[in-house]
């Protein structure tokens, strides 16, 4: 624990978890519910058709694009990438893009760390940063595990680790190799989504948006569990 991160402890809302994880369904249903409707798969095929001979004439460019515009999906909470997959799986393929967005995803995990390292005012208070930040720095410190930094990882939204992480002074190899674990199961899954979207499996992408948001809820359960454990 780190009683002194913030003086008192901050309260963080316990029903934010469920709220991130029903928007994930909500959306995945979403839109499995608008490519249902043939006038909007073919308005993604025509789109999806277009935008393949632009990215193959500049693969590299487009690549580097991709993981640029993942790298800020995990700095930005507003920011999402997930536009961008039906496209990236329809020119690369899965494993292709999978690589991608995990590496921009690992790149961006680095950019919040080493924003948490100038999170700290010289009083030694949070001067700044995301509202949950001072929850869980009150109750995590620099020494712990790996396998609290990876529940970290597993069940906060992917900006908030890397910030905390980055003011709590974790060593930079423990979080990025918890990072690195943490989202191969959610690239994969996000990567899964874009090929239902490409292919029209509607059934699989609701499946994959409850298993995603399953997930994120244990881990957040776990997460709260060790948090609260005396000692």
């Amino acid at each position: 624990m780190n009683e002194s991160a913030a003086g008192s402890t901050p309260q963080a809302p316990p029903a934010r978890g469920w709220r991130r994880a029903i928007v994930v369904v909500l959306i995945c249903t979403s839109v499995a519910l608008l490519l249902s409707f043939d006038a909007v798969y073919d308005g993604l095929s025509r789109a999806l058709a277009a935008a393949g001979p632009l990215i193959e004439a500049r693969p590299y460019l487009g690549a580097i694009s991709f993981v640029l515009l993942a790298a800020l999906s995990a700095v930005l909470a507003f920011f999402s990438s997930a536009l961008l997959l039906p496209a990236a799986v329809f020119a690369w393929g899965d494993t292709i893009t999978l690589a991608l967005l995990w590496l921009g995803w690992l790149l961006g995990g680095a950019c919040t760390y080493a924003l948490g390292r100038g999170l700290r005012n010289p009083g030694g208070a949070i001067s700044r940063g995301p509202s949950q930040l001072g929850y869980y720095a009150g109750r995590v410190s620099g020494n712990d595990t790996f396998a609290l930094v990876l529940l970290l990882c597993l069940a906060l939204p992917s900006e908030l680790p890397g910030y905390l992480c980055g003011y709590l002074g974790v060593r930079f190899r423990t979080y990025l190799g918890a990072l690195a674990l943490a989202e191969l199961p959610y690239a994969a899954g996000a990567v899964l989504l874009g090929e239902g979207a490409v292919n029209r499996q509607i059934g699989w992408m609701v499946t994959f948006g409850l298993m995603g948001a399953a997930l994120s809820l244990y881990a957040l359960r776990a997460l709260h569990a060790r948090l609260e454990r005396p000692g």
